[in-house]
């Protein structure tokens, strides 16, 4: 398995000292944090030809490109264009994005809600011409769209997209085995919970089976503390086969 981390483990450290440090520990991969504070950040152009290959997740803060409120879809949908424009930059091979959210969990706004996200999605498609456009399976939370493997594959299907397989919120829906089974998978992020709840544990620290590590090619352990990510990759290098 090819393995990184998420920047969110180091989020407010300089993008070099991230590069060096994933050097370090002979990490294959990056995932940079899309979220505002890190465009704001000096060096933004590190991670171009950084001996990494590098991945972003789009950002998620007040953002929702199914929203049933216009104004606040079209802006979401230009704050993603903005994030696969420096993906472009920077040499980016995917862009991990949510499919969005409701705020009633009712069957025909559900329906109406994918509709606008599959418009939204496709829209990015076509607009990034050599990054992947990977939607992410969510968590059990039903406000989230692509919680299901039936949402997740008809939006892969009629957006012409790639997904990204979150094993951790794949637990919470109790699907992460089939999930894995998919076609199109661009890489996974890789944490634990107690099947519950989206708590983004280290591995080992929940119920995922751990065996279903040998199913990814690429995974990005997604964590906000970076001991925590080498302890994970610990049980990786212990559990692949």
């Amino acid at each position: 398995m090819k393995v990184g981390f998420t920047t969110l483990s180091m989020f407010m450290d300089d993008n070099t000292e991230i590069i060096k440090k994933a050097h370090e520990h002979n990490f294959d991969m990056i995932e940079i944090l899309g979220e505002s504070p890190f465009f704001k950040k000096e060096n933004t152009l590190a991670f171009k030809d950084c001996g990494l290959e590098v991945l972003m997740h789009a950002p998620t803060v007040d953002i929702n490109i199914a929203s049933l409120n216009e104004g606040i879809k079209n802006e979401s949908v230009k704050q993603m264009k903005e994030c696969i424009d420096y993906g472009e930059k920077i040499n980016a091979n995917a862009i991990t994005l949510h499919a969005g959210k409701i705020g009633r969990n009712d069957p025909l706004l559900r329906k109406h809600a994918l509709e606008l996200a599959c418009q939204s999605i496709s829209e990015l498609v076509d607009y990034a011409e050599n990054v992947i456009i990977s939607v992410e399976n969510m968590p059990v939370r039903q406000s989230f769209l692509a919680n299901t493997l039936e949402e997740l594959e008809m939006i892969k299907n009629e957006c012409e997209c790639g997904i990204t397989i979150d094993i951790g919120h794949g637990n919470t829906t109790e699907n992460t085995e089939e999930l894995l089974n998919l076609k199109n998978i661009t890489y996974c992020h890789l944490n634990d919970n107690d099947g519950k709840k989206d708590q983004h544990l280290s591995l080992g620290e929940g119920t995922v089976d751990l065996n279903l590590l040998n199913k990814i090619e690429k995974g990005i352990i997604e964590l906000n503390n970076f001991e925590n990510v080498l302890k994970s990759r610990e049980i990786i290098e212990k559990m692949i086969k």
